[in-house]
């Protein structure tokens, strides 16, 4: 019965790991039914990785869903008239020129209605997204070069919003209670942040600090190696005291300007953060979530994006997966969109 069903592998390209997480809907629920990751040595190594890591685990798919990030890829929230969706997708092109710093004809352009819909002005609130067209264009050729078949293209922060609303909806008696969430994820190079609401992102943005920045300044503190570093940031054994010194900085420059992130949202949409939720790699650090708190005086915890997830046991290493279940939220919302299929 389960090779009857579709299948779709959320694929996590970052900068340091590829991550890949594979849902099949089997009746009703989404299950995982194939997971891996693998290291990224260099920048032209991430075909090999990819290949590598599909060639290791017992993925039944090369459908993917993969999500690009960075500088080339524009998110804005306006206000405009209200209309239809068909009169908004004609008049997107004239009111992206004036917030996007490319030339309209370099770029893919998709944009939605919020779900909260009209502001105090009685204008419709939207959300536009602009990718530059090359990148794009390399992304697919990267996926197609080696054997796979994309069937989209998204951005990262949408993708950690996914696999958090189907985290509740999953979830035993979950009733969304209209509280804003603050989604934080901690990568190797930047951090992404989405503040959401139910299902509706109010917010994003890409800082560029993350893990690795917390690595170095322990490394560099402690005398030791990078890997030896990572090491220590998931179990500092003894040395909680000099990990807490190495990094406190680097944790409080992340936060600040995390924390500038929330006073913009909460001055623009009169709403207030209520809560915040850390996954990423980073979010491993031991005394994240404490130092977080602080700063923010918000309630902060590392969430499992898999936590509600049904797993295929004799096909995925599920202590591996749960092991590094913290840096799957980019992966687990890639592949979420398999509900809607």
């Amino acid at each position: 019965m389960l090779k009857k069903t579709r299948s779709l592998i959320g694929l996590d390209v970052g900068s340091s790991c590829v991550k890949a997480v594979e849902l099949t809907n089997v009746g009703s629920d989404p299950v995982i039914t194939a997971y891996g990751q693998s290291e990224v040595l260099s920048e032209g190594s991430r075909a090999d990785a990819i290949l590598d890591l599909l060639h290791s685990q017992s993925f039944r798919t090369r459908r993917v869903v993969t999500a690009v990030s960075g500088k080339s890829v524009i998110v804005r929230y306006l206000n405009m008239v209200q209309m239809s969706d068909e009169d908004l997708k004609n008049a997107i092109k004239f009111e992206a020129d004036k917030y996007i710093p490319f030339d309209v004809d370099e770029v893919v352009l998709d944009c939605q209605k919020l779900e909260d819909g009209i502001n105090d002005s009685g204008e419709m609130r939207v959300l536009l997204v602009a990718v530059k067209r090359s990148l794009i264009e390399d992304h697919i050729s990267l996926l197609q070069g080696i054997g796979l078949q994309p069937a989209v293209i998204d951005v990262d922060s949408f993708a950690i919003g996914n696999a958090f609303e189907m985290h509740g909806l999953l979830a035993a008696g979950f009733e969304g209670d209209g509280r804003v969430t603050a989604l934080i994820d901690i990568g190797a190079n930047k951090t992404n942040i989405n503040i959401v609401r139910g299902s509706t992102t109010y917010f994003t943005r890409e800082i560029y600090l993350g893990g690795d920045d917390l690595s170095s300044a322990l490394a560099k503190r402690l005398g030791v190696e990078i890997h030896q570093a990572e090491a220590l940031k998931r179990d500092p054994g003894g040395q909680v005291e000099d990990l807490r010194e190495a990094v406190i900085p680097s944790i409080e420059d992340l936060g600040n300007e995390i924390h500038l992130s929330f006073d913009y949202f909460e001055n623009q949409f009169d709403q207030e953060v209520d809560e915040v939720y850390l996954s990423g790699g980073g979010s491993r650090l031991t005394l994240l979530e404490e130092a977080f708190e602080k700063i923010f005086e918000k309630r902060t915890r590392t969430w499992d994006p898999t936590e509600n997830l049904k797993i295929k046991a004799d096909s995925v290493d599920v202590d591996l997966l749960k092991d590094n279940s913290a840096q799957l939220a980019v992966a687990v919302g890639l592949a979420s969109r398999i509900r809607g299929s």
